[in-house]
Parts: structure tokens; C-alpha cells; sequence
């Protein structure tokens, strides 16, 4: 056996947690399938369809929160009185004050497992019905 494909065998057993035979056994097995290829583009197929949802769930979520964030801005610009430039003590107080209560209100949000990507899909689905 080469040198190179003997440090390539040591590193997947390793990697993968199995025996050197397991891996020869199965390496052999499936170069000897006659339809070895196709089940290995199967199987790859199936990784890339799972993987695909996976991105547009994530690509769903981004936007979703993305326009929570900007919703958010929008109604929090609009609702805030501006102070006038004496106050600017004052206004840094309650700035800090707005945010402390957001990353509370947050916190008590993402540990309570309740997100707004189920509750829009909810609403969702009770507006069709």
C-alpha cells in the first residue's frame, strides 16, 4: 500500500471512528457494486436536497428578522420624541435605559423558545383558514 494512502486510511479511521478493516471492507465493497455510483450520487443528491431546505429556511429566517429589525426602527424612530440638546444627559439615560429593557426583553424571549418565525407562520396559517 502507498505511503500516501496508508496516512489517508490512518486519518479517516480517526476521523470517522472506525477500524482500518471497517473502512477497507466498505471501500472495497462499494468500488466492486455494480451500482456503487449511483448509490453514491443518491446519496449525495439526498445531502444536497437536505442542505438546499436547510438554506432556504435560513435565508426565510434572515429576512424575517431583517424586516422585525427594521419594523422595529421604523416604529421606535417614529414613537421617540427627540430631546432638545440640554438634555443630552437625560436623553443618554433613557437610551440606556430603552436598551437594557430590549436586550431583557430578548433574553427572556429567546430563552423562552417562543420566535417570531412561529408566530408569523401561525398567523399565517390561521389567516388561510
Amino acid at each position: 500500500m502507498a505511503r500516501d494512502l496508508s496516512l489517508a486510511l490512518d486519518a479517516a479511521s480517526r476521523r470517522m471512528r472506525r477500524s482500518k478493516s471497517e473502512i477497507v471492507q466498505a471501500a472495497v465493497a462499494a468500488y466492486l457494486s455494480p451500482d456503487g455510483e449511483e448509490m453514491a450520487e443518491a446519496a449525495i443528491t439526498r445531502r444536497l436536497d437536505r442542505i438546499t431546505r436547510e438554506m432556504e429556511r435560513l435565508a426565510r429566517d434572515v429576512t424575517i428578522s431583517n424586516e422585525a429589525i427594521a419594523l422595529f426602527v421604523k416604529a421606535w424612530l417614529t414613537a421617540t420624541p427627540t430631546l432638545s440638546g440640554g438634555d443630552q444627559k437625560a436623553q443618554n439615560a433613557k437610551g440606556h435605559e430603552r436598551y437594557v429593557g430590549f436586550l431583557e426583553a430578548l433574553s427572556r424571549r429567546l430563552a423562552s423558545g417562543r420566535l417570531l418565525r412561529g408566530e408569523i407562520l401561525e398567523e399565517a396559517d390561521g389567516d388561510e383558514q
